[in-house]
């Protein structure tokens, strides 16, 4: 697809998951994701992790040091840094992002699934 569109926005692949990867540590897939790129950008990979956990949901974080796990941690790693428009849409929701601030979800609820959503795919004022 990157090669067809060299001139567009870059995908954005959205992971969702529930748990710890069991087929392999995923970090090497994800990296291989990333190198991708259009003159737009790298590919964006962004995580989702859901539980019915009644941890508070940490959203968009800009450091791993408050994330309960490795797996944590690894997602965390593993998730691109918010383009400037998603981290302006973001702060307009009224969330905490710094330049740091990755696309990741740990412990999501409902309502951090669509802002979740809402802000990685919003596709207005790109241009």
């Amino acid at each position: 697809w990157v090669g067809e569109r060299p001139g567009s926005f870059p995908p954005i692949v959205l992971n969702l998951t529930d748990g710890e990867s069991t087929d392999g540590d995923p970090s090497e897939a994800a990296a291989r994701l990333r190198s991708l790129a259009t003159a737009d950008g790298p590919v964006l990979l962004f995580n989702l992790h859901v539980s019915n956990g009644s941890a508070t949901p940490v959203v968009f974080p800009d450091r791993d040091d408050s994330l309960p796990d490795a797996f944590a941690r690894l997602l965390f790693g593993m998730s691109s840094v918010l383009p400037p428009h998603m981290k302006s849409y973001a702060a307009g929701e009224g969330l905490p992002v710094s330049d740091a601030s990755r696309g990741f979800v740990f412990n999501a609820d409902i309502a951090s699934v669509v802002q979740f959503l809402d802000i990685g795919t919003r596709a207005t004022d790109l241009r």
